[in-house]
């Protein structure tokens, strides 16, 4: 398997990556593709497409063994299911699928050819291995079961961030945080009320605390 490009974004480490791709689609990425493989051509016709799919690494969770069940966060992190039904990164082999949302192609950049895409789940510098078109007539199956992930997610937050923190943000970057906090990235065995988690985004340490439904930012410090 080759390298073809890495993806970059505001998602410096794990903790606070939207759990599934398309969850906040304000957070903008951009694939820039490896020397070899920055070539215009490979892009034409792209255009015509909406959205995309990417064919990535988890490469921050990589293991020598593999565990046949996993404890799914849609299940309160207690609940063990198998690892080929659930989308973990700890997995056999650790490759990721993500939809995505394809805003803008840049043909002439000094990295070469780059794209700009939405709603990406992937921390930044994830190596890509493959990138492939979504196709409505095929991919999309509105009657499909979703198993035991079939509700939408449930646990949407109610975030209080009070003006003078939240103008600390980029204006660019304020609607993105936003929907990620509304996510709720705490862990999902965690529910303590009165600890003050810290996730960092677009080179800022975001530190909140939740409460029942509500999620209050408390610090938002520029690193």
């Amino acid at each position: 398997m080759k390298i073809i490009a890495r993806i970059q974004n505001d998602f410096s480490s794990k903790f606070g990556i939207p759990r599934q791709s398309g969850l906040a689609p304000s957070a903008l990425s951009r694939i820039v593709f490896e020397p070899e493989y920055r070539n215009a051509d490979a892009l034409r016709g792209m255009e015509d497409f909406s959205h995309l799919w990417l064919i990535w690494e988890f490469s921050e969770a990589k293991r020598e063994s593999w565990s046949p069940t996993v404890r799914p966060p849609r299940l309160g992190g207690n609940t063990r299911m198998g690892v080929f039904a659930t989308r973990s990164p700890f997995r056999p082999n650790p490759i990721g699928l993500s939809c995505v949302k394809l805003i803008e192609i840049q043909p002439h950049t000094e990295d070469g050819p780059v794209l700009i895409v939405s709603g990406a789940d992937l921390m930044n510098g994830t190596p890509i291995f493959d990138i492939k078109p979504y196709l409505p007539y095929a991919d999309s199956h509105p009657e499909a079961r979703g198993g035991f992930a079939a509700a939408e997610w449930e646990r949407l937050l109610t975030v209080d961030c009070p003006p003078e923190l939240l103008s600390r943000v980029p204006e660019a970057r304020q609607k993105a945080l936003l929907e990620i906090l509304a996510q709720d990235p705490r862990p999902s065995y965690q529910n303590d009320p009165d600890r003050v988690y810290g996730m960092a985004y677009g080179g800022m340490d975001i530190r909140f605390s939740v409460k029942e439904n509500m999620l209050t930012v408390k610090e938002i410090i520029k690193k």
